[in-house]
């Protein structure tokens, strides 16, 4: 079936007519309409994305899927209680995404015009010298004894733990991190943060874990640097103050007595953005492989 000149000219017509165009204003004015629209749907997704909401936005679009699908397939019992979800479901999102709503929004009050516009890729430099500075400190402490929990944001959003603490934002330096974890000083006590590479707070709040399987020589801070991990995809560094070994956690995994060349090419190649080679061979620095789990 072949469309004719005329057939594109009513179809022209009946566009411009529903659309409102009556003039190229009109036009200019409805793309930068869906511009802005699109943009704002970008910017929502790069804040949610690295955070837990993101997962409930995804069993959202599944839910109105399957009831799409219901209705499509008139499965009436199915797709009356999935209506009765759907009612209730914008309240639900309200009160289960209340967090991260807050955090957008105060994240789009202290950033800047500019900084919307800005890539948030870190450049391997930064990341080489970050690491280097946090392996000096993690080892100088260890060897005077000093006990240190480091935890590194990844792909999970940890605003939340951050918040628990005292908010620091400064650049990494091996002596600015032997400072936060002198004995007796305010903020010895707790967890500091690195995110971006930089340190974002210290004296952070960590949620234990429950894993009853754990070593019971373990103390609150191996525990806490565990139960973090357990939570979120995040990287715990801990410092014995007993021992002096330093250990790492991942995924609830804890491995004891680290060395310092295996943390420091753990670090690089764990925190550094994954290339489409590293996605597709899956080669990536594994101390737990060597030596095996440690609980």
């Amino acid at each position: 079936m072949c469309l004719s000149a005329s057939d594109f000219g009513r179809f022209a017509t009946f566009l411009g007519e529903y659309l409102g165009i009556n003039s190229v204003w009109d036009i200019f004015r409805i793309v930068f309409d869906i511009l802005i629209i699109s943009y704002v749907f970008y910017l929502l997704l790069t804040l949610l994305r690295d955070s837990r909401a993101f997962q409930l936005i995804k069993s959202v679009i599944l839910i109105l899927f399957v009831a799409f699908l219901a209705e499509l397939l008139q499965l009436s019992t199915l797709s009356f209680v999935l209506k009765l979800v759907i009612e209730v479901l914008p309240v639900m999102l309200i009160v289960l995404f209340h967090p991260e709503l807050r955090r957008i929004l105060e994240g789009l009050g202290q950033t800047s015009f500019m900084e919307m516009f800005k890539s948030g890729t870190q450049k391997t430099a930064d990341l080489s010298f970050m690491v280097s500075e946090i392996v000096k400190a993690t080892y100088a402490m260890a060897d005077e004894k000093t006990g240190a929990l480091i935890i590194f944001e990844r792909k999970t959003n940890l605003s939340e733990v951050i918040r628990t603490g005292t908010i620091v934002d400064s650049a990494v330096t091996a002596q600015f991190l032997r400072q936060l974890f002198i004995k007796n000083t305010p903020l010895h006590d707790g967890a500091v943060i690195i995110k971006k590479n930089r340190i974002a707070a210290a004296a952070c709040y960590l949620p234990l874990s429950a894993n009853l399987q754990l070593n019971k020589d373990l103390g609150t801070r191996h525990r806490a640097g565990i139960g973090i991990s357990e939570n979120t995809d995040c990287i715990s560094i801990i410092v014995s103050e007993e021992t002096g070994y330093v250990s790492v956690a991942e995924n609830g995994q804890l491995k004891r007595n680290v060395k310092e060349d295996a943390l420091r090419s753990f670090l690089i190649e764990s925190l550094a953005p994954k290339t489409e080679n590293d996605k597709a061979t899956g080669k990536r620095a594994n101390i737990f492989r060597r030596g095996g789990k440690q609980k």
